[in-house]
């Protein structure tokens, strides 16, 4: 796989731009014009991050995240020249880690790459001591990264698996959406409560929760979440 990257964009002065950015940082870019020909080529080759447009000719970005998120984990950066509040959530509720509108600073984007690409290897390095943790049913191990619920395997994004990870080494206590934020993606916390809550709700969903009256990941109105180890 080395170090591939799948930039996926129409507009071909964009890709072309992207691509120079992160060929300079030392990455091997792969360019497709069309959901179909990104597929294809990350069920071919694989990929380490994807860069994702969301107006693409055949099928939109947000398809592709959802497609790719059957069977991939790897980071998904949503490029938009939307800035709606709503098509950022959808996005990262579907399976996005990130996401930059456009016009966008190449330093900023390579940036981001970069800090996506930390947390990928760091949640799926090998670790030394075991590190794992259980509560009523949900098994999440450090090691392994890998997530069961009663014997079922979760399949999370590194960023899921990091959020779920630090509430649950953080149970019963409230974690606010800050320190949450700041722990996870190791960014300053400017802004970025859809950032969070989108994450809970992807989690959430896919713990099988219902929305209501969840059984893991509960809110703690004004102030965060928490984990309890006890219902």
């Amino acid at each position: 796989m080395g170090k591939k990257i799948l930039v996926a964009d129409d507009e071909r002065e964009i890709a072309d731009l992207v691509e120079a950015c992160l060929a300079g940082e030392g990455f091997e870019v792969h360019k497709s014009y069309c959901g179909e020909d990104a597929l294809d080529f990350v069920r071919r080759e694989g990929c380490l991050l994807a860069v994702l447009d969301v107006m693409l000719p055949d099928k939109d970005g947000f398809e592709l995240v959802k497609e790719l998120r059957k069977s991939f984990v790897f980071p998904i950066i949503m490029l938009t020249a939307r800035s709606e509040n709503n098509d950022k959530i959808t996005g990262l509720m579907l399976g996005a880690d990130d996401y930059i509108t456009k016009p966008f600073s190449p330093s900023e984007l390579a940036a981001r790459v970069k800090s996506q690409l930390r947390r990928y290897t760091r949640y799926n390095a090998d670790l030394q001591n075991k590190n794992e943790i259980v509560i009523r049913g949900l098994q999440i191990n450090s090691d392994s990264h890998k997530c069961f619920l009663n014997d079922r395997e979760v399949i999370l994004t590194p960023t899921e698996f990091g959020v779920l990870w630090y509430l649950c080494s953080h149970k019963n206590s409230v974690v606010s959406g800050e320190e949450l934020f700041e722990a996870v993606w190791g960014e300053k916390y400017l802004n970025s409560s859809n950032t969070v809550m989108a994450h809970i709700a992807r989690i959430r969903e896919k713990l099988c929760e219902p929305p209501r009256r969840p059984k893991y990941i509960k809110t703690v109105w004004g102030v965060g979440y928490t984990v309890e180890e006890q219902q």
